[in-house]
């Protein structure tokens, strides 16, 4: 045998010695979807909702019942209770010295959050989350109402998909 052949099965020795020790590093990994196993889903599906206090409130509200259960709807039988303090707020950007008035805004809403165990009343998740939607403000007020609604529902919907995502971070551990 030449010493060139020893040097190319040298290297592929290696080759495989390295090949081998990868996949050994790669088999000790867990990759797994964050929520998407039947526990973690049946927790969210079991969550109960505070009741809402306005118009904006009540939009996270319904769009947490609907990600957490998967369209089902309240459970009958709660094994979880989240409670929802939502705070929204319009202002102003872009200010028209001109005109007096504010040519686009930004809606940002806030949540203040708690997830107990209805059983225990221990808390398992708490936090804050905030989302922010923007919009155009145009001349004619109905118009004007309309678009900050609009953004209100869209930034509602951010947030709850916040909230959930942390909810189902906690209770998937």
């Amino acid at each position: 045998m030449s010493s060139s052949e020893k040097a190319g099965l040298r290297l592929r020795s290696i080759g495989m010695l390295a090949g081998t020790l990868l996949l050994t590093a790669l088999a000790g990994c867990q990759v797994r979807p964050l929520y998407s196993d039947g526990a973690t889903s049946a927790a969210l599906g079991s969550i109960e909702i505070a009741e809402a206090d306005d118009r904006v409130e009540q939009e996270v509200r319904n769009a947490l019942i609907f990600l957490a259960s998967g369209g089902q709807g309240e459970p009958v039988n709660p094994q979880y209770h989240l409670a929802l303090n939502v705070t929204h707020r319009t202002m102003g950007v872009l200010y028209d010295d001109a005109e007096d008035r504010a040519a686009a805004g930004r809606i940002v809403v806030k949540a203040d959050y708690n997830l107990t165990r209805t059983a225990t009343g221990e808390t398992v998740k708490a936090g804050y989350r905030s989302a922010v939607a923007l919009a155009d403000f145009p001349e004619q007020e109905f118009a004007k109402v309309r678009a900050v609604r609009d953004a209100e529902n869209r930034a509602a919907k951010e947030l709850a998909e916040l909230i959930r995502a942390d909810i189902a971070a906690a209770l998937g551990r």
